[in-house]
């Protein structure tokens, strides 16, 4: 069994701040679950492009405003508590947080990201070394 706190991940490796977002990382690929599931701040009044290439992602959000934009589907779709979005095509995005508040997002990447990734020029994670690559259009993970 695991358990942790995320007042114990605070402060950590594990708590990556970067200008317009802040991802609290609580499980990663070594906890071995399939998946990692984190603790995201959208900061206030940001847009960030994100094209998770080699991931699929599902979202919940719990708190604050904001939107996702769809760049294949030109679409814009409103983001509040309650909503729960999947990225199960690879979908390239805009996540965009209103000006007024922060967005408190729960997201879960298959396959699980090992906590040293960062997002390259197109917004994307690169593939884990020893896990295959996923092609476009596979759901159910992220």
């Amino acid at each position: 069994m695991i358990v942790k706190q995320l007042e114990d991940i605070l402060g950590t490796e594990n708590d990556v701040d970067t200008p317009t977002w802040n991802s609290r990382r609580l499980l990663l690929k070594k906890d071995g679950m399939g998946f990692s599931l984190h603790d995201t701040i959208i900061k206030a009044g940001t847009e960030t492009m994100i094209w998770y290439k080699h991931h699929v992602e599902a979202v919940y959000c719990i708190e604050g405003e904001g939107e996702i934009e769809v760049v294949q589907e030109n679409k814009t779709y409103p983001i509040k508590p309650g909503t729960m979005y999947a990225l199960n095509g690879n979908e390239k995005h805009f996540l965009r947080a209103h000006s007024n508040s922060d967005m408190r997002m729960v997201c879960v990447f298959n396959p699980p990201i090992t906590g040293r990734e960062v997002h390259d020029e197109d917004g994307a994670y690169a593939p884990s070394v020893d896990e295959p690559e996923l092609s476009s259009g596979i759901s159910g993970h992220e």
